[in-house]
């Protein structure tokens, strides 16, 4: 679809957009987006909010409607308002008030849609929306830290699904809300072949006119129903993931997790304060149970369908039972990685990969650390396969370093600078696991005993270097080193190090972040 002033016609390429595309909105144009949006978007919510109030509301409604019936003698009964309009012919005028609220609504969803347009340039994308207040909202395509998408379980029944463009800023996503499954998938791609710095290649897909909005919308239901059935055909996209996640696994994990110790521990005092009389205590057993197991469907729900691969746009994480996310983190936007291991996980040799990356999104969304699990549970291998494609150029020294004497170590001649002898009583348990090394690539901090982890900070997305030292560390002669990048769940600090050697990896890492810098050309992968 066009824009309203082009509506009806396939606008022709402009002579700087001549570059054939995969996808008819990559054409540099204004386009609409799928007729189906508005009910997604707003239509089903407003069919349950009317839904809520009419329930709840039902005889003050019929009492400001239908004032007749508060008009009756003491004692009288009110008439059943359907049986009223029966009794007194007015079920026609009923029916056209309400066919003339449907038509309205379906007037101001229509005007909504033609308002709504995007457009995807070779420097942007761009997105209008709004018919009283516009809104005009554009994302850079060298600022472009990934493409995500999305597919609720109403958009995939409908064949539909939405694509979140992840801009360098708080709130400076773009989204586009919805487009068909396969016209997704083609704009994800435009989108990140535009952004890696490389011009498209291959012939357009379609050169003729688009169809009428009664097909478009036919096709995309009996797709979504068919694809829901069949489960989705993402061959021609979706790469082989390299980890596969077992069921059972995914579960004992989410049981052999802190929330379960937490659970415990809320039983537990339940359990001692009823024993001494307080028994209006176990009425809060019910909802608490009903709580965790909710958050435990969730995480598993959210963990089922995970598959990771590497693409030429970057890696591609999938997952999601009920609403599947499917988003690809183009190479050197990942500013942070971090191995973890809990200590009920150590038995059974798993492990999680974690990430720092821009989200756009604001700091209290709750979807960002969903987003910052690239590997929610992994074996060994699992994690060494992902790590490869995660920093693809660490050398084999490197990968020894991080993976040996990081991961699994501290093992015999340990490389890494950890907590001196005179401070050791600071970090009791995990004094030999406490560390850093700066490698060629990459600043490494490895920290903790009962939930061991190990951080990856690749110097080129390193902001800045700080030691930090309070008066505890001036009596012993440590300091902490901290690296900074942006924001996430990943922890880029350790503490107790030996002062002098703290200093020394810091000028060290501060000359190496500046280096790797001024030759980094990750931003424009391809180009």
């Amino acid at each position: 679809m066009t824009d309203p002033d082009t509506a009806g016609s396939v606008p022709a390429p402009s002579p700087r957009q001549r570059t054939v595309v995969r996808s008819p909105y990559s054409d540099g144009e204004w386009h609409r987006l799928h007729p189906l949006t508005p009910l997604l978007r707003g239509g089903l919510t407003l069919l349950v909010i009317i839904g809520v109030i009419v329930a709840n509301l039902r005889e003050r409604l019929v009492e400001w409607v239908f004032p007749v019936f508060t008009d009756l003698p003491p004692g009288a009964i009110p008439p059943d308002p359907v049986d009223f309009l029966l009794a007194n012919n007015l079920i026609l005028i009923a029916a056209a008030a309400a066919l003339v609220v449907l038509i309205v609504l379906l007037v101001l969803f229509r005007l909504s849609w033609r308002f709504h347009t995007l457009r995807i340039g070779e420097d942007d994308v761009e997105v209008r929306s709004g018919v009283l207040f516009r809104t005009h909202r554009r994302a850079p395509l060298d600022r472009v830290q990934g493409v995500n998408l999305t597919r609720p379980m109403l958009a995939r029944l409908l064949g539909l699904a939405k694509l979140e463009v992840v801009g360098a800023g708080l709130d400076a996503n773009v989204k586009l809300e919805y487009l068909s499954g396969k016209d997704a998938e083609a704009v994800r791609g435009d989108i990140l072949r535009l952004a890696s710095g490389r011009r498209l290649a291959e012939a357009r897909a379609d050169s003729g006119g688009r169809s009428s909005l009664a097909r478009q919308a036919a096709a995309a239901v009996g797709s979504g129903l068919q694809g829901f059935v069949e489960g989705e055909d993402l061959s021609d996209a979706e790469p082989e993931s390299i980890v596969r996640l077992p069921f059972g696994r995914l579960v004992a994990s989410r049981v052999l997790s802190g929330s379960t110790l937490v659970l415990i521990a809320f039983v537990v005092g339940i359990g001692v304060a009823a024993s001494v009389s307080t028994l209006w205590l176990l009425f809060t057993v019910v909802p608490m149970f009903l709580a965790f197991g909710a958050y435990y469907v969730r995480s598993i729900a959210r963990g089922l369908r995970y598959s990771i691969a590497p693409t030429v746009d970057g890696v591609r994480v999938t997952f999601g039972l009920f609403t599947t996310v499917s988003e690809v983190v183009p190479p050197g936007r990942v500013h942070a990685i971090e191995v973890r291991q809990p200590l009920m996980w150590r038995p059974f040799g798993w492990w999680t990969i974690s990430v720092n990356r821009l989200s756009g999104r604001s700091s209290t969304d709750t979807s960002n650390d969903q987003l910052a699990a690239v590997l929610p549970i992994g074996t060994r291998d699992d994690v060494e396969r992902v790590l490869r494609i995660l920093a693809p150029g660490l050398s084999v020294d490197e990968w020894t370093l991080l993976f040996r004497d990081g991961i699994l170590g501290p093992v015999d001649d340990d490389p890494y600078v950890t907590t001196p002898k005179r401070a050791r009583w600071l970090r009791p348990l995990s004094w030999r696991r406490n560390g850093a090394l700066l490698t060629t690539d990459a600043l490494l901090l490895r920290r903790g005993w009962v939930w061991r982890s190990l951080s990856v900070v690749p110097l080129a997305r390193l902001q800045s270097i700080g030691l930090h030292q309070g008066p505890l560390a001036r009596v012993t002669g440590t300091a902490t080193l901290v690296a900074h990048v942006i924001a996430g769940t990943v922890q880029t600090s350790v503490g107790v190090l030996d002062r002098d050697d703290a200093l020394t990896l810091f000028e060290r890492t501060a000359r190496a972040g500046v280096d790797a810098a001024a030759i980094d050309r990750t931003h424009r992968w391809a180009g």
